[in-house]
């Protein structure tokens, strides 16, 4: 007898021979022929081929709950003249075999499905008039394990299967530069189906690009960082760094510009750092680190490729991303949900805030929760966007809780995960931390569109670094005109108060509009001295509750209990009310940041630290005081604007030719390191 076992580890736990509990008694077969209704395999039932059989027993186990796989074959010389005996069993049968450990070698810790069951269905090959065919000779229908619901066990791997029509389409939108993520959710609108309903998964897609992959990846990585180094030699502030493997080809590699450097020095205090997104025609994940201007427009601070996502890759992209930014740390980061890169952030910027990003997690709910709440799935949004918003913490927990009794998502484990987080997303846990404006929404489009710009470039690397230049490039264009028609725009006044048009001469157009929003609220609020510098600030119509203020005027400190200044720079209504009762008629210095200021984008940084010498003051605030002429005199016609942005920009192109002094070449060098 020829045994010949598909799986070693399965001849311990799995005894199937001939003597098996079901036999093949006539009595046993017409037994089953009359309760089977041809649905449930039966002692005697016949099928052409092996194949045939296959089939059949692999359709009864997915209407069961459970998938099958082949486990063992038999042939004895000289009869049937090769195979003559098959078993199928259940996809849980034998025991998964203790591998032998290396001390070189990680072993992967992952859990195995198997636990021994016995269920099984055994063919035998006869013969029958000089023609073959194939007899059930054994069947256990008996699991030792549950069995999947029906929308549970298309999940099983034996099920979950792509078309040579959709490998077509797939095949298709990875060279148009689309996500994995993006495929999944068109396909699913194209069949009208709910997400998650196709008959495959992420994980099965991007199996299915790495067998599409057909670049050399040695090539590339030779060709990458060839033109890295020319960028660098034509560039010096450009900054890059990689590593390799075993094999000495390209594992990872990141890079940042001069500008980006710059930017970062002033407006680094808040970082989003979007691993969202992956480079589809290379299957690497891709790292993007953006923030806000005083204009309120991103800005780019660096890039980042991977081979893995892990705590390790990770590790050395944060620290690879520090040294470009000269070793400052933001005061906050945020990121999507990824235990991998929690782990790194905690070892890397230790003291940095670490938050979860609003709107990454936003983008996911239509596959959380669209299927689950399906008529109710907006009422909950809305809902959900309510308790986001809170001021007070103890308001949000039980709104929370309520919410959840409401919708019924007492077992939903995507509810339970936000909940376990909250203090990482939640704004009423996360308003004593700055986040210069990033959870906003029009923020998350403009940064999105700005990462599109160069998603698309993924036939070659070389070409989607390429490409990445080009948008940033774009970016720093679009905002010096963004920055012009704004500083260009009519400052209209709505509350008359000094205040207003102080923090008009030093704000940008976007950061004062902010503050002139909570100016104008600031007249509906009323305060009273509670005594030694402490307030009271509630609504006029409210007769309890309201803010604690409190004013130090030695050190023209203000602190009030919303922490509106500390979430984004901003005075809030409260703080104001109560300078306005104090008489105060300018807001105090350190309460118009320099993040937010007109000047920022052309004070050096050790001014932006306090530390300039008076000579650069002066020169800054001259140029102040004519720019502010500059724009008053400007926006009062459509003429003058015109003409005002004509000699600009003749005006800035002739200043960027004048060569700097030594001095100066050494502090703009020094900054761009």
């Amino acid at each position: 007898m020829l045994n010949v076992y598909d799986d070693p580890s399965e001849q311990r736990s799995l005894s199937l021979d001939d003597t098996s509990s079901t036999g093949e008694s006539q009595e046993d077969t017409r037994l089953s022929l009359e309760t089977s209704n041809d649905v449930i395999p039966y002692i005697g039932q016949r099928f052409e081929t092996h194949d045939a059989a296959y089939e059949f027993y692999s359709e009864f186990a997915k209407r069961c709950g459970f998938s099958i796989r082949r486990h063992r074959t038999e042939g004895k010389d000289g009869i049937g003249k090769g195979l003559t005996r098959r078993y199928f069993v259940c996809h849980r049968a034998g025991n998964t075999p203790v591998k032998a450990t290396t001390d070189t070698k990680q072993q992967r810790n992952r859990k195995s499905s198997r636990c021994g069951c016995q269920a099984y269905m055994r063919i035998s090959k006869s013969m029958d008039m000089g023609v073959s065919e194939w007899r059930v000779t054994g069947f256990e229908n008996r699991h030792n394990h549950e069995l999947l619901e029906p929308n549970q066990v298309r999940f099983l791997p034996a099920y979950r299967t792509i078309s040579d029509a959709d490998k077509i389409r797939i095949q298709m939108f990875a060279k148009s530069g689309i996500s994995v993520q993006q495929m999944m959710r068109l396909m699913e609108l194209e069949r009208c189906v709910e997400p998650g309903y196709l008959p495959f998964t992420e994980k099965d897609v991007r199996n299915l690009l790495q067998s599409f992959r057909k670049v050399k990846q040695d090539e590339e990585s030779i060709d990458l960082l060839k033109m890295c180094k020319s960028i660098k030699e034509k560039e010096p502030n450009f900054k890059y760094d990689f590593t390799t493997n075993s094999n000495n080809g390209l594992e990872n590699i990141a890079w940042s510009y001069a500008s980006s450097a710059q930017s970062y020095d002033i407006f680094g205090d808040a970082v989003v750092f979007d691993t969202t997104h992956r480079l589809t025609a290379f299957d690497m994940p891709l790292g993007i680190w953006v923030g806000m201007n005083n204009y309120g427009m991103p800005c780019f601070f660096g890039c980042v490729l991977l081979q893995e996502e892990n705590v390790q890759s990770f590790t050395w992209a944060l620290k690879v991303f520090l040294n470009f930014m000269n070793g400052k740390a933001p005061r906050t980061i945020l990121t999507d949900q990824n235990l991998c890169l929690k782990e790194a952030i905690a070892i890397e910027m230790p003291n940095t805030k670490h938050a979860l990003c609003i709107w990454l997690i936003v983008a996911k709910f239509p596959s959380w929760f669209n299927a689950v709440l399906g008529e109710r799935y907006s009422e909950w949004k809305v809902e959900f966007y309510k308790l986001y918003n809170m001021e007070n913490i103890d308001d949000f927990e039980l709104g929370w809780r309520d919410m959840v009794n409401s919708f019924g998502l007492h077992a939903n484990r995507h509810i339970v995960n936000l909940f376990a987080l909250r203090t990482q997303w939640a704004l009423p846990y996360l308003r004593s931390h700055f986040l210069a404006g990033l959870t906003l929404k029009g923020v998350s489009k403009a940064i999105n569109s700005f990462i599109q710009r160069f998603l698309s470039a993924q036939t070659r690397l070389t070409h989607f670094i390429e490409q990445v230049a080009v948008a940033v490039d774009f970016r720093d264009q679009m905002g010096e005109q963004q920055t012009m028609q704004q500083n260009l725009q009519n400052i209209c006044f709505k509350t008359g108060a000094p205040m207003e048009a102080h923090a008009a001469s030093f704000l940008t157009p976007y950061a004062f509009g902010k503050l002139q929003d909570e100016l104008v609220m600031a007249a509906h609020y009323a305060s009273f001295p509670m005594g030694e510098g402490l307030f009271l600030v509630r609504h006029h119509t409210k007769m309890d509750g309201g803010r604690k203020v409190i004013w130090m005027p030695q050190e023209e400190l203000l602190s009030c209990s919303c922490r509106m200044f500390e979430f984004s720079g901003i005075l809030c209504r409260h703080t104001l009310r109560v300078l306005s009762t104090l008489n105060c008629f300018q807001i105090p210095e350190r309460y118009l940041p320099i993040r937010w200021r007109r000047v920022s984008t052309v004070v050096p940084s050790n001014l932006a630290h306090g530390t300039a010498s008076c000579e650069q003051a002066e020169r800054i605030q001259a140029l102040q005081t004519m720019a502010s002429s500059l724009v008053s005199e400007a926006a009062k016609s459509k003429e003058r604007m015109d003409v005002a942005t004509r000699e600009i920009s003749i005006l800035l192109s002739r200043i960027k030719e004048q060569p700097l002094s030594l001095n100066a070449s050494r502090n703009c060098i020094h900054r761009s390191r």
